[in-house]
């Protein structure tokens, strides 16, 4: 019997066969928000391998202390361009000390200048951030009676995503909320590595439920077991006599 995916040049057996080629000083894009849809097969062997200089490109790096901010924890980050923070103690204490630089952007400009550059455009005009320190040191253009600040493309050596089912094409479907920032960067890289739940065989997703097309990923391996933390979790206690 043939092994499986045995003419699937973009598969790959596992994260360590995956992320070959990087080095230190590289930009490597992260899909996920907060710690849902993070590679996190990925982010373990990136820091496994000790690559040190990185500039990150994601909504936010890790998160208490999980995610990617355990590249943080082993200072292997020199830049972290992001949307939010919040919830990140060692991203806090790193450049509060100077150690690290923080570019931050209004959540839908990262969006967008990541898609920007996967779509191999110059950049954009946005009214977002016009008259704050978003808008300092760049232009800013008068169009139809209103204020915009161009805004450049974000691109990447490297991404890392995460899917619920992926192909030996490397088509995926991601699983609910997880789309976020996945199929975005997977745009906007040189080489997008793909982590999945579960590997099929060519032909068993439905060009419909595709989300993201395999002409944007470059390696793809399935990895069944991920740790999926909560963030936070509240819970109350239901009045006395509700209903379920």
């Amino acid at each position: 019997m043939k092994p499986l995916f045995a003419h699937a040049p973009k598969v790959f057996a596992d994260a360590t066969q995956a992320v070959e080629g990087l080095s230190d000083g590289m930009r490597i894009m992260a899909g996920g928000f907060g710690l849902c849809g993070n590679a996190e097969h990925c982010i373990t062997e990136i820091a496994r391998r000790g690559v040190r200089d990185l500039t990150i490109i994601s909504n936010n790096c890790g998160n208490q202390g999980q995610g990617l901010a355990v590249l943080l924890q082993q200072h292997q980050v020199r830049k972290v361009i992001c949307s939010f923070i919040g919830g990140n103690p060692d991203l806090e204490a790193q450049y509060l000390a100077g150690q690290i630089e923080v570019e931050l952007n209004p959540q839908g400009t990262l969006a967008e200048r990541i898609r920007a550059g996967g779509a191999g455009l110059g950049g954009f005009f946005t009214p977002t951030g016009v008259g704050t320190v978003v808008a300092e040191g760049k232009e800013v253009r008068e169009i139809g009676g209103r204020l915009y600040v161009l805004e450049t493309p974000l691109v990447a050596d490297f991404a890392i995503v995460r899917a619920a089912v992926g192909d030996p094409d490397g088509n995926l479907r991601f699983h609910r909320t997880s789309r976020n920032f996945n199929p975005i960067v997977a745009t906007a890289a040189t080489i997008t590595i793909a982590e999945v739940d579960r590997l099929v065989e060519r032909g068993q997703l439905d060009p419909d439920d595709i989300h993201l097309p395999g002409i944007f990923v470059s390696r793809i391996f399935e990895a069944r077991d991920h740790k999926n933390p909560i963030e936070h979790m509240t819970t109350r206690k239901r009045p006395q006599g509700s209903q379920p």
